[in-house]
Parts: structure tokens; C-alpha cells; sequence
């Protein structure tokens, strides 16, 4: 079990924050959504920057073909446009250079909402980007802007990794992310047709999913699924029935041996404790041994490391 401490610092991937830096400003538009991430970033020179700010014929602009995001509020994009219409674009899309046109690197929903306010033309910085650095930045611009749903990042992040043969860590160090995150969006791809789309249309959580993933068929995942839907069961208790299942169906039953009554009540204290099952073993009269602590989801791990004074931990 690798340990990570808290307070690791994001960064974007190689060559991203010199990108996006003269949009990532104090001043931005607050049209274009939540605050970014703080981000240390070399601003180019006054000169360069006017040079690569141009207005540009919105016909002339290509979709990123990267973009991982497949759904779009449609109340969201007009009220955006309504903006932009009094106000017009003041923070300005990212494209780069493609045949006789541009091809989008950043700012979507700037581009559909100025589509919808009726502009024929949208101010734009012109920058050289490799098709690498094009999916990076539709990541990050969603990820840290405007949330994609689950199953949308899961698909990204997998995207990313299938493009660029990277493996988790890899994309994870590059994107600004903790390896877990990555992995554990990932992981949501194992779940049936349906939980994922419910987990995209927002009527099951990402808690209660990861929680559901630890049971062994897909039928079992689907019925705990409805029952968590129907009768609004929180994540804990979809946790403890996923336990519960476990156990009663004896996937890891042992052949019970007596203890002493000593060891017997140091379980039962540590379990209450930790609010799952522990098990002792002892071996050579009680000096040595092992103990065993179980989990039945990530969150639930996540929740136990906490509890005995673990910081950030990763994945097992």
C-alpha cells in the first residue's frame, strides 16, 4: 500500500500552462464558468500575445476533435449566449492552425453560445499544438472548469491513455491528477449498459457505484442499483448490504477456530472502531500474528485509512 501525502501540488502537462496561461488570469470572464486551478505559468511577451489574438470567422473553426464531452445544457449554453450578447466574448478560444481554417483547443461553450448568440466572428489565440497537447487541454478545460459527468471523464481519461499509450500513473502526473482519481474513474467502465447511464444522467452516484463494483455479477450490480434508487439508500448503507451480501454468501469463509476470550474483545473493539470486520491471528503463544482488516469499496477503504491516521493513500 503505497502512502501519498496530502497537499501534493497540481500542474499541467508539458507545455499546457504556456497555452493556456493568458486565459487563466484573475480577470477571466466569469461567463466561462468556476475559478481554475491556481497555475504558475510564463506569460509570453506582450507582442507575441497581441500577435496570436485575432478575430476569427466562426464558420472557419473546426470542433476539437478530442473533446470528451457529449452532453451539453442546453438552459446553460443560452444563458451564456445571452451574455454574450450584451457583454460579447471577453475571454477569447484557444484554436491552432488546420489546412485553410483553426481547429479548437479550448473554450467549447464559448464557441456553441456564441453560435446560438448569433456571431459570425469570435476573438480567438492562435497557438501551435500537437494532437497531445489538444486532448490534454480538452481534459483539463472540462475537468477543472465545467464538471464532465462520470462516465464522460471515465471515457476521456481511457481515451487518453489509448492514444498516448500512457499508463495510469503516467496520465495521471501529466494531467495534474492523483493516480486514484484516474483509476477510479476508470473502474466505472466495468459497470452494465444501465448504471452507466444513470450514473451519467446523475440519478446514481459515484459513491454508490465504486460501492456496488465490489459485487461479482452484473445482475447483482443491477439490482442493488434499483433498490439504492428506489429507496434513496445512502452510500453507507448500499456499502454495508454489499458487505452484508459478501459474507452471508461465504466468499471468504474460513473454518472457524476458538480464540481467547482477550483476543475475541480486541476484535470486537477494533471493529467498532473502525466500523467494518477485523480479524486477529496469532501464531508462537500469542507473540506473533497478523491482523486483517476488510473493506468492501474504495470509499469504505478511504474511510478506514483516515480512521487509523493514514493521509492521502492510494489504490491498493
Amino acid at each position: 500500500m503505497a502512502i501519498k501525502k496530502k497537499g501534493k501540488p497540481k500542474h499541467l502537462g508539458r507545455g499546457l500552462a504556456s497555452l493556456l496561461s493568458p486565459i487563466l488570469s484573475d480577470t477571466a470572464q466569469t461567463e466561462q464558468g468556476p475559478p481554475s486551478p491556481t497555475i504558475t505559468a510564463n506569460f509570453p511577451p506582450d507582442k507575441e500575445l497581441h500577435d496570436s489574438l485575432r478575430e476569427i470567422d466562426i464558420d472557419a473553426i473546426r470542433p476539437n476533435p478530442y473533446q470528451p464531452r457529449t452532453v451539453w445544457n442546453e438552459q446553460e449554453l443560452a444563458d451564456l449566449a445571452e451574455s454574450i450578447r450584451v457583454n460579447g466574448v471577453i475571454q477569447p478560444i484557444i484554436v491552432r492552425p488546420a489546412g485553410t481554417g483553426f481547429e479548437l483547443i479550448a473554450g467549447e461553450r464559448r464557441l456553441r453560445a456564441a453560435q446560438l448568440a448569433s456571431l459570425t466572428t469570435i476573438p480567438a489565440l492562435v497557438r501551435a499544438a500537437s494532437d497531445e497537447q489538444l486532448l490534454e487541454l480538452a481534459l483539463i478545460e472540462n475537468i477543472h472548469r465545467t464538471n464532465l459527468n462520470p462516465i464522460e471523464r471515465a471515457k476521456a481519461y481511457q481515451n487518453y491513455l489509448n492514444t498516448f499509450s500512457l499508463t495510469q500513473a503516467q496520465a495521471a502526473e501529466r494531467l495534474g491528477e492523483d493516480r486514484s482519481v484516474v483509476a477510479n474513474y476508470l473502474r466505472l467502465l466495468d459497470l452494465p449498459a444501465e448504471l452507466k447511464q444513470m450514473l451519467a444522467e446523475g440519478r446514481l452516484s459515484m459513491g454508490h457505484a465504486r460501492a456496488i463494483l465490489a459485487l461479482p455479477t452484473d445482475e447483482l450490480r443491477r439490482k442493488l442499483a434499483n433498490r439504492a434508487m428506489a429507496g434513496r439508500l445512502s452510500v453507507r448503507e448500499v456499502e454495508r448490504l454489499v458487505r452484508k451480501y459478501l459474507t452471508d454468501t461465504g466468499q471468504t469463509k474460513r473454518v472457524a477456530r476458538s480464540k481467547p476470550a482477550h483476543i475475541l474483545d480486541l476484535e470486537s473493539k477494533l471493529a467498532g472502531q473502525l466500523g467494518t470486520k477485523v480479524n486477529i491471528e496469532t501464531r508462537k503463544n500469542g507473540q506473533r500474528g497478523k491482523i486483517t482488516i476488510e473493506f468492501y469499496s474504495l470509499d469504505e477503504f478511504d474511510r478506514i485509512a483516515e480512521r487509523i491516521g493514514l493521509a492521502t493513500v492510494e489504490e491498493v
